[in-house]
């Protein structure tokens, strides 16, 4: 089980388009991984589950998956949620 830490740096969160993003990447690297924001945690390939934890930037969330390539896809995904998607 491999686990990072991510701080999230969109200014408005992980609001509908960067999550609906994130979930495709998540889906994409064929993993089962979980996300956890203050004790709350949802599966990262649910749009559903993702939003429901209300990730604001600023917010630390933690990635969790097991599998091959593993530290690999989280962080490719701590990438993703370190990038300022919303900047213009």
């Amino acid at each position: 089980m491999s686990t990072r830490s991510a701080t999230i740096a969109s200014s408005h969160g992980l609001h509908a388009r960067p999550a609906a993003m994130f979930v495709q990447a998540v889906n994409a690297s064929g993993l089962a991984v979980t996300i956890e924001k203050d004790g709350r945690e949802a599966p990262a390939g649910s749009i559903l589950g993702v939003i429901s934890l209300a990730i604001n930037q600023g917010d630390v969330v933690t990635l969790t998956a097991d599998g091959d390539n593993a530290e690999t896809v989280l962080d490719s995904l701590v990438s993703f949620l370190e990038t300022d998607h919303d900047a213009a």
